[in-house]
């Protein structure tokens, strides 16, 4: 099996305490849901930095900011690709990038 990296861009964030229990709970049965497939559940990101080639240092993101990430086990990128397609991050506007992790 493979391994992807799932980054999570944009998305809205709970307005309501209810509704922060309500995308939780698609979270966990999502994660839950892909079984063995989990690696690594991840974890939402806080502010970024950027560092450039020559060292300077800017906002980081922009327009497309990593706003999360969970690592995943696959046969294939399109297998890995299927199993994205449930993620809640999806359901509030963001979208999930997904990328294999070459083994080193």
């Amino acid at each position: 099996m493979t391994k992807f990296l799932l980054s999570y861009h944009g998305g809205s964030m709970p307005q309501t305490p209810e509704d922060g229990a309500r995308v939780m709970k698609a979270w966990t049965d999502w994660m839950t849901g892909l079984g063995k497939a989990i690696v690594e559940p991840g974890n939402p990101t806080g502010g970024t930095k950027t560092i450039a080639a020559n060292g300077s240092i800017s906002a980081g993101g922009g327009a497309n900011a990593v706003t999360g990430y969970s690592v995943i086990e696959a046969g294939s990128l399109d297998a890995a690709i299927a199993l994205a397609k449930s993620c809640p991050q999806l359901a509030s506007g963001g979208s999930v990038e997904v990328g294999e992790l070459i083994a080193m």
